[in-house]
C-alpha cells in the first residue's frame, strides 16, 4: 500500500500510560481519541491463536490468576500455553509494587480485562467503523530465545494468514527486532510494508555499527558505509524505526534521502515530541497519545478524527 504522508500518531500498546496496555479497552480509547496508529505487540499460543501481548509469555507485572495471585517470574511462553489458559488470567491492573507501576502511576485500571487476540482487535475497530487507521504489528520473537515462540517460519506464516483471512493487508504493517521476521514478510506478502525495529545503547541493544547482531539477519551495517539508513534500505525496508535517543538531524535526511520514513519510539514527553518533530520525523510511537495529539495540533499537524466504540 502507499504508505499516507501524513504524521503518524501511533498509540504504543494502545495507549499504556492511560489503560492496560495490548488490551481492548486501551485500543478502544485510542480509537474513540483518534490515532493514525494502533501499535501493538503479538504472539502465538500452542493451539495457534494469535495473541496480542508485548511480552513472549504471561507477564509477572500485569498477569494475575483466578485466585488474584500474579504469575511468579518468568511467567510461561504463550507457546506452551492454550488460548483457553491464557483467558484464565487477568491483565487489568499492574503489580502494585513494581517498576513498571511507577513508571505510569496514572493507569486507569481495569480489573477483569484479559488478553484479547488479535482478531478480536479487529473487530473492535470494524465495530468502531473506523476505515482508515493502521496496525503497526510488531512479531514478539527473540533470536537468542528461540523456544520460547514458534520458529519464525511458522509464526509469520500465522500472522498473516490472519490478517489476510480477516481482510486487513492493507492497512498493516509488520514490524520487529528480529530482522529475519521481516524477511520472511517482504517474501510471503510483498506489499505489506515492513518497518525496521533498532537500539543502538545499553542492555537491550539489537544492532551494531561494525557488525551483523543475532537480531540483524547478517545484514552488517560496515557493509553498508556504516550506515543504518542504508543497511535497512538493502534489506528492504519501508520504515525505519529507532529509539527516539539514537536519531539526528543528519541520520533523518539520510532515511528520506532513501526513500525511508523514520518513526521513533517510544516518546512520552512533550519536549521530546516536539523535539522530534522539529527533527522531521513521519512518525512517533507513544504511551501517551493524548499528549501527542495535543503537542501535533499546536505544531499545525492534521489530527485524525476520533471513532468512538465500547471495547
Amino acid at each position: 500500500m502507499a504508505y499516507d504522508p501524513v504524521f503518524d500518531i501511533e498509540a504504543h500498546r494502545g495507549g499504556r500510560a492511560l489503560l492496560p496496555e495490548n488490551t481492548l479497552p486501551a485500543f478502544a480509547n485510542a480509537l474513540t481519541m483518534g490515532v493514525d496508529t494502533l501499535e501493538l505487540d503479538v504472539g502465538v499460543t500452542a493451539d495457534g491463536e494469535v495473541v496480542v501481548s508485548h511480552e513472549r509469555g504471561l507477564n509477572p507485572d500485569l498477569a494475575r490468576d483466578a485466585r488474584g495471585a500474579y504469575v511468579p517470574p518468568p511467567g510461561p511462553p504463550f507457546v506452551t500455553l492454550k488460548l483457553a489458559d491464557v483467558r484464565s488470567y487477568d491483565v487489568g491492573q499492574i503489580r502494585p509494587d513494581s517498576s513498571y507501576a511507577k513508571q505510569f502511576p496514572d493507569q486507569h485500571t481495569i480489573p477483569g480485562t484479559r488478553i484479547p487476540t488479535l482478531k478480536e482487535l479487529f473487530a473492535l475497530v470494524r465495530k468502531s467503523g473506523n476505515t482508515r487507521v493502521r496496525f503497526n504489528i510488531e512479531t514478539k520473537i527473540d533470536p537468542n530465545h528461540p523456544d520460547e515462540t514458534l520458529d519464525p517460519q511458522v509464526f509469520v506464516a500465522k500472522l498473516l494468514g490472519l490478517i489476510e483471512a480477516e481482510g486487513f493487508s492493507n492497512r498493516v504493517l509488520i514490524q520487529s527486532f528480529d530482522w529475519q521476521a521481516l524477511l520472511l514478510v517482504q517474501q510471503q506478502a510483498p506489499k505489506i510494508p515492513t518497518v525496521y525495529l533498532t537500539l543502538q545503547r545499553g542492555r537491550g541493544q539489537t544492532v551494531a555499527l561494525d557488525k551483523a547482531t543475532n537480531w540483524t539477519a547478517g545484514f552488517n551495517p560496515a557493509d553498508h558505509g556504516g550506515s543504518l539508513p542504508r543497511t535497512i534500505k538493502a534489506a528492504g525496508g519501508a520504515i525505519w524505526s529507532p529509539y527516539f535517543g539514537d536519531v539526528t538531524a543528519a541520520l533523518i535526511a539520510e532515511a528520506h534521502e532513501l526513500g525511508l520514513r523514520v518513526v521513533v519510539w517510544t516518546v512520552n514527553k512533550r519536549e521530546d515530541m516536539a523535539r522530534m518533530m522539529e527533527l522531521r520525523v513521519d512518525g512517533i510511537i507513544s504511551d501517551r497519545p493524548d499528549l501527542l495529539r495535543e503537542v501535533a495540533g499546536e505544531k499545525g499537524i492534521t489530527l485524525p478524527a476520533g471513532t468512538p466504540v465500547a471495547p
